[in-house]
């Protein structure tokens, strides 16, 4: 999943294909996983999560594979592939970590999903390294045909995994399905507080850096080795976070989680205030965004119902994903109009405050649910008067 920017970008140092080019690809494959991150969600809640993670690796695959054939002769067919690769990686996402709650028994779940985030900071230290090495073998659409193999073998892999879920009811009820997705997430204090919280974060914490870390570590140190080294210091700093959270259950694990989202608020004071490289650094060491993401996932596939936890899942990526983009379209015209100061300590002080004001409805505190706001054992089943099937274990299928 995290491998095509690495790609791409290299292809841009090596003069493969321009600038210009990779914004619009990267723009298409966004809009992909937009589209597809809602229809994933329904669509994993309906049938197999496996089945479905298989078919969207397959989509990103298929994508990956087009990419390499239209990428340096026609611009719109790549853009095409590009979008059909946003498209799997964006339906994968729910039916995985809702697969994660199948397949992992609740007192372990914490350390798998502590297990997924470092995964995947690993690959972005180490995934750059591994790209420019490789490269020199076997070439940049050598390499991109590479990530189309991973996607394959990604999607074979669940596949032993079988679970039984009720027939999709067609594409015209999806949207209707995926609002019964939103609906149960308003339910849910605790989820509203940290989505705010979040998308206060992602769209301007994490925007502000993107745009103005290069800016700071040309114009005020003179050389990209800030960049280089805040980044890598990230990267360091959510693996080691996701270390220390897969043992470590906290009592109030929603005050904790927020807390950790909130010391982002510490990135863009750095690069507002700091005189030397190492305090935006060592800044960068202590901003663990794992310390929210690992309890965030575990609390939803722990407070949601099982029939409706990749939809949950989906409507989380849709605004905190979804939202992003507006951050990096406002950061460098407010940066043109007011200073790079100014706008780097209105963003800490937003992100700080937003997760100060996640912390007041009371389930924040431990991101639990009320008793009294759970649904009972027996429920209408789409207010037709009917129990809803019985949950049936993630069993192993015998080929």
């Amino acid at each position: 999943m995290w491998a095509l920017p690495f790609i791409l970008g290299l292809g841009v140092a090596r003069g493969s294909w321009s600038a210009i080019v990779l914004g619009w690809l990267l723009g298409m494959r966004t809009v992909g996983f937009l589209v597809a991150v809602p229809l994933g969600g329904v669509l994993a809640d309906q049938v197999s999560r496996s089945k479905v993670t298989f078919w969207a690796s397959m989509l990103a695959c298929t994508g990956t594979v087009a990419l390499t054939l239209t990428l340096t002769t026609t611009l719109p067919l790549a853009l095409l592939a590009a979008f059909t690769f946003g498209l799997g990686q964006g339906a994968s996402r729910p039916s995985y970590l809702a697969l994660v709650r199948e397949v992992v028994d609740e007192e372990h779940r914490q350390r798998a999903n502590a297990a997924l985030t470092t995964s995947i900071r690993l690959a972005l230290l180490l995934g750059p390294a591994i790209a420019a090495l490789s490269s020199r073998l076997i070439g940049d659409i050598g390499l991109i045909y590479a990530t189309a193999g991973l996607w394959l073998f990604a999607a074979v892999l669940p596949l032993g995994l079988c679970s039984h879920r009720s027939p999709a009811r067609g594409i015209s009820r999806i949207g209707s399905d995926f609002l019964l997705g939103a609906r149960e997430a308003r339910r849910h204090a605790w989820f509203i507080a940290g989505l705010f919280s979040l998308i206060v974060v992602t769209t301007f914490g994490y925007s502000a850096s993107n745009v103005i870390v290069p800016l700071v570590s040309r114009e005020r140190f003179g050389s990209d080795a800030v960049l280089t080294f805040g980044l890598m210091a990230y990267t360091v700093s959510g693996i080691l976070g996701a270390l220390i959270i897969s043992r470590w259950k906290q009592r109030n694990s929603g005050w904790w989680a927020l807390a950790g989202n909130g010391v982002y608020a510490l990135a863009p004071l750095a690069l507002a205030v700091a005189t030397e490289p190492w305090m935006i650094i060592a800044t960068y060491v202590l901003v663990g965004i794992e310390f929210f993401n690992v309890p965030w996932f575990t609390a939803i596939q722990r407070e949601v119902p099982g029939h409706l936890v990749a939809r949950v899942s989906s409507v989380d990526f849709l605004f905190s994903y979804g939202l992003a983009p507006l951050g990096l379209a406002i950061i460098a015209p407010a940066v043109n109009a007011v200073g790079a100061t100014a706008v780097l300590v209105t963003c800490s002080v937003a992100c700080a405050g937003a997760s100060a004001l996640a912390m007041i409805p009371g389930p924040s505190r431990t991101f639990r649910t009320p008793t009294s706001k759970r649904p009972s054992a027996v429920r209408t089943h789409h207010g037709r008067g009917t129990k809803p099937r019985p949950w049936r274990s993630v069993v192993r299928c015998r080929r």
